[in-house]
């Protein structure tokens, strides 16, 4: 049996265990990640994901950490913040779906404490399927911060995608996925947001591919961004990637059509899972999202089938449930075997 044609993957995140919350160390963190990870290799998806649990800390529930993890170790970031820089935060148009800021820019930004390669290394090891690693975007990062020092949100985003940069230089991953889930709802900002991301997936290593996911929020299981896609087209085109991972299943139908201008050589990801909604997907509405996508777009444009965004908001059984429909749908639709999605593809 020939490998499929359209990889199946995750986008990141993946619902908390609740031993894990109840009884959090560095082992049990080890443990939840080789559950995740094998509940996606059981379930016969392709490119697998460590859950983002790398990022786990139990005091940012609400962000999953995507945030926090970043810009904590920074040089030049201060955690703790005074009553006067909370308010002058809170009236951020960018920042107002949060409950609090991350930090505060005090100073020139330095990589500090952050230490990507570990956490990629050691969910790694637990795979045994290609393997994709998750890191947030310099635009988002540097629009959550409260920024004292740089004043300009693309200055300290290349602050930001300098330091990133040295980091990804030394990751392994067959997958390195950089999420950006600000900039759909500030379409303005795409042109210094593209230069400062390049920074970073033009230090991808020659045996990695890049990607880039971009959704319009997924916070409280409701979208925090408006906008449409139209308005980022010329944002991924500058892109240096290899694919992309968009949200697709909430958005408008009619939508699709926006991404035949994407250029040729840049990969689509095609959301088929709506996160938001917690039916599991049945096979046939997949293979369907499949067949549609390839009469908008073109047959063979649509490189991966995905969730929208990370499940980390779901319960495990929803999450379990969708992942199992991602190759169900995909098998459907080329026509292959569901057995048959045990088998290694190639990467």
């Amino acid at each position: 049996m020939e490998n499929p044609r359209i990889l199946t993957t995750v986008v990141g995140s993946y619902p908390l265990p609740d031993w894990l919350a109840a009884l959090p160390s560095e082992q049990a963190v080890l443990d939840a990640t080789r559950v995740i990870i094998h509940t996606q290799e059981q379930a016969g998806i392709d490119l697998v994901c460590d859950g983002e649990l790398y990022r786990f800390d139990v005091n940012h529930p609400e962000t999953n950490g995507m945030i926090e993890y970043f810009v904590r170790p920074l040089a030049g970031v201060r955690a703790d913040i005074a009553l006067s820089e909370w308010i002058e935060y809170s009236r951020g148009a960018a920042t107002r779906f949060r409950t609090r800021p991350p930090g505060v820019v005090e100073g020139p930004i330095g990589a500090g404490s952050l230490n990507l390669p570990i956490a990629c290394a050691r969910a790694r090891a637990l795979a045994s399927r290609p393997f994709k690693f998750t890191l947030t975007g310099p635009h988002m990062l540097a629009k959550m911060l409260h920024d004292r020092h740089y004043r300009d949100p693309e200055k300290l985003a290349h602050a930001i995608a300098d330091v990133l940069a040295e980091q990804v230089r030394n990751l392994e991953a067959d997958v390195i996925q950089l999420d950006e889930a600000n900039l759909p709802g500030h379409p303005s900002e795409g042109r210094w947001a593209a230069a400062a991301i390049n920074k970073v997936l033009g230090a991808v290593p020659p045996k990695a591919k890049a990607a880039v996911h971009l959704c319009f929020g997924n916070y409280g299981g409701q979208s925090i961004q408006k906008g449409g896609w139209a308005m980022l087209l010329e944002y991924l085109n500058a892109l240096r990637v290899d694919h992309i991972v968009m949200e697709t299943a909430h958005r408008p139908p009619e939508e699709l059509a926006v991404f035949k201008d994407l250029r040729p050589e840049i990969g689509f990801g095609l959301g088929v899972v709506d996160i938001k909604r917690t039916e599991v997907e049945p096979a046939e509405d997949i293979a369907r999202a499949i067949e549609r996508a390839d009469e908008v777009l073109g047959s063979g444009r649509v490189r991966y089938i995905h969730p929208d965004c990370g499940f980390w908001m779901l319960k495990r059984n929803m999450a379990d449930g969708k992942t199992r429909a991602l190759v169900a749908g995909r098998d459907l639709y080329e026509g292959r075997h569901a057995s048959s999605a045990s088998r290694m593809p190639r990467m």
